[in-house]
């Protein structure tokens, strides 16, 4: 019997699971990510949880194919993160130093392209080759498959789909730097300060009005009837329908996967963002289907093992 380990690295939390080579979770947890000192603990950290895991199930390492990791940041195919700001990290070859920690064979990919791969695997694109998953969540991410393989591009930095600009008039600063990016209009965030500019425009009623309200909040306001929220919506719906488009015009998948906070919000949000999709999508492209993702937080964990096994077996 084979084994492997699934990691997503995040910015609080370093999860980590343990798969069987058919795929199934046998177990996973949860360490805590020490980003002090510019993160300089965080692979030691993921290494001796992992060796004190094998120790555990008393595992040798020839029946271990390895680690897949995902990263919150451009890696490329070599496994070198080029800035991971949320960690500290400035360059960091992850495939060299968590092998020479471990003594396993290691596969490093960004955590997004992780939680995508993880999606058209086992989950809500369970058997597409081709598949763009959104992550819609504090801000917007993305990841993209392209024959079952996760696209990193020549710099680590494919699948930012969250900043392609979808509104060149916009006067507020993205947190990239740049004006009008999709995440201004289609996160969490995004959707809350889309509805303060509503509140601000329009004169009708809303049970936002005067009060500090979530994105959860908009949307429960908008399928109770509030006028100003659904008017909100369907902005965000279109500035949503406008970049997937994009996206699927270059890429042209089978499916897009909806993921994160915002995705709780249903078959509003996939009805609604397929609505302008359908407006905006190049006629030949039209089929794609729109599905929510199913994995939540293992979507990573899912991906990071399908990397490496990909990897064990010459396909990756």
């Amino acid at each position: 019997m084979k084994y492997g380990f699934g990691v997503d690295l995040g910015g609080t939390t370093v999860k980590l699971a343990w798969f069987n080579a058919q795929g199934e979770m046998l177990q996973k947890w949860e360490i805590p990510t020490v980003t002090e000192n510019n993160g300089a603990s965080i692979l030691p950290d993921i290494a001796k949880s992992v060796l004190q895991h094998l120790e555990q199930c008393a595992v040798p390492k020839s029946q271990v194919i390895g680690i897949g990791i995902g990263v919150p940041g451009p890696v490329n195919d070599a496994g070198e993160v080029n800035k991971c700001i949320n960690l500290g990290w400035d360059r960091v070859d992850i495939h060299k130093e968590l092998s020479d920690l471990t003594g396993l064979r290691v596969k490093a990919g960004n955590d997004a392209n992780m939680a995508a791969l993880g999606e058209a695997w086992r989950g809500g694109g369970k058997g597409c080759k081709n598949m763009v998953m959104v992550t819609l969540g504090t801000g917007v991410g993305g990841g993209i498959i392209i024959d079952g393989k996760p696209v990193a591009g020549a710099h680590g930095a494919a699948g930012e789909i969250g900043h392609l600009v979808v509104n060149t008039q916009e006067t507020e600063r993205c947190s990239c730097g740049k004006y009008g990016c999709a995440e201004q209009y289609c996160s969490a965030t995004g959707v809350v300060r889309m509805m303060k500019r509503t509140l601000e425009e329009e004169t009708q009623e809303s049970a936002l009005r005067g009060k500090d309200f979530s994105c959860k909040d908009v949307f429960d306001a908008a399928a109770a009837g509030d006028i100003p929220a659904q008017q909100t919506l369907e902005r965000v719906y279109d500035y949503m329908g406008q970049f997937l488009a994009n996206v699927c015009c270059t890429v042209d998948p089978e499916a897009v996967v909806l993921g994160g906070g915002v995705s709780k919000a249903g078959k509003p949000l996939v009805d609604g963002a397929k609505k302008y999709f359908d407006k905006y999508i190049f006629h030949a492209a039209r089929a794609i289907r729109f599905h929510l993702a199913a994995l939540g937080n293992d979507a990573g964990v899912f991906g990071a093992f399908k990397l490496i096994l990909d990897a064990a077996e010459g396909n990756g």
